[in-house]
């Protein structure tokens, strides 16, 4: 049999890769297990469960704060309140609201009333009162129809039907 020659053998020479930076080194060393993704689950699985009673906790939260204002608002209308009330136990204040709101006077005073002669065009003639029950001779059903039929085919501008009197 001839002889086999040998091939020479390949020698390996390291080699080294230019450029690499630090998130590459990083992104490199990472390895991702089953575990980790089952855990990344769960955390996102627990945010989506847990968001919406978070939501309702901070509205509640809020609503506490709110209430605790307004209680804080109607005790200090409560203390006002109070002390109105307080005020009638003094006889001064009494008398004083007596003069003011009543127009009482203490004996042997003079008081005077200024009310105006005409106060804004107020009709001074009126006509009288009648101690009788007046009747109509109108029938008023027949009246309002009319008045509903004339406003709703009339083509009259507003301005013609004042001038007529239909309008007031």
């Amino acid at each position: 049999m001839p002889q086999r020659t040998r091939r020479p053998q390949k020698v390996r020479v390291p080699v080294e890769l230019p450029g690499d930076t630090a998130p590459e080194r990083w992104l490199a060393n990472i390895r991702v297990s089953g575990f980790t993704v089952m855990m990344l689950l769960l955390l996102v699985l627990a945010v989506a469960v847990l968001a919406p009673s978070l939501k309702l906790l901070i509205e509640q939260h809020n609503q506490i704060v709110d209430l605790q204002k307004s209680v804080a608002e109607q005790k200090s209308q409560v203390k006002d309140l109070k002390s109105q009330v307080a005020r009638w136990d003094d006889p001064a204040y009494i008398e004083a609201q007596a003069r003011n709101r009543l127009l009482f006077v203490s004996p042997g005073e003079y008081t005077y009333l200024v009310t105006p002669v005409n106060a804004g065009g107020v009709a001074t003639t009126t006509t009288p009162i009648s101690k009788k029950i007046q009747h109509t001779q109108v029938d008023w059903v027949q009246s309002l129809t009319a008045s509903v039929l004339q406003a709703g085919l009339s083509t009259s501008t507003k301005a013609a039907l004042k001038s007529n009197g239909d309008i007031p």
